[in-house]
């Protein structure tokens, strides 16, 4: 028995086995593996006696939720009004093509995800793409590589 395995049954031994659980078990399981995998969902599944498409249906609506490893970096490009006009779409169509990967994935190597965000709130540095933490205000396609090369 893995150890992901054996850490997944002590997650949901925390749980009575009742439906209404669901959300909170899926809250933790994404708190503890940082996504939800479908071996997460399989278990799921037994433990509370429902269809994987009914977790994957209630899960998949709330956007909190994952069904991706995270990379060690977040890069989230804002497509909020103020960035929509200033080409944040542009922005985020270039991070797919260099990192090969499209919003909502993770690369291959685990070094990125990319997600799109409705705002960040940031309108007066429009466009804006946030890595982790960081705020980089009126980017532009020719500073992604420079950008992303911070980022070890």
């Amino acid at each position: 028995m893995g150890k992901k395995q054996t850490h997944m049954e002590n997650i949901l031994k925390e749980f009575p086995a009742e439906q209404g659980n669901l959300i909170p078990i899926l809250q933790k399981v994404q708190e503890e593996f940082s996504y939800i995998s479908p071996q997460g969902v399989e278990k799921i599944s037994e433990f509370l006696k429902i269809t994987e498409n009914e977790i994957y249906g209630v899960a998949s609506f709330y956007s909190q939720f994952r069904f991706i490893p995270k990379g060690r970096h977040t890069i989230t490009v804002c497509l909020g009004t103020a960035c929509h006009v200033r080409n944040g779409g542009i922005l985020l169509e270039a991070l797919e093509r260099y990192l090969e990967i499209r919003s909502g994935e993770c690369t291959p190597d685990r070094r990125f995800d990319l997600d799109a965000v409705a705002c960040l709130g940031c309108c007066a540095l429009a466009p804006v793409v946030k890595i982790d933490g960081d705020i980089f205000g009126n980017m532009a396609v020719i500073k992604i590589k420079e950008l992303l090369d911070k980022y070890e």
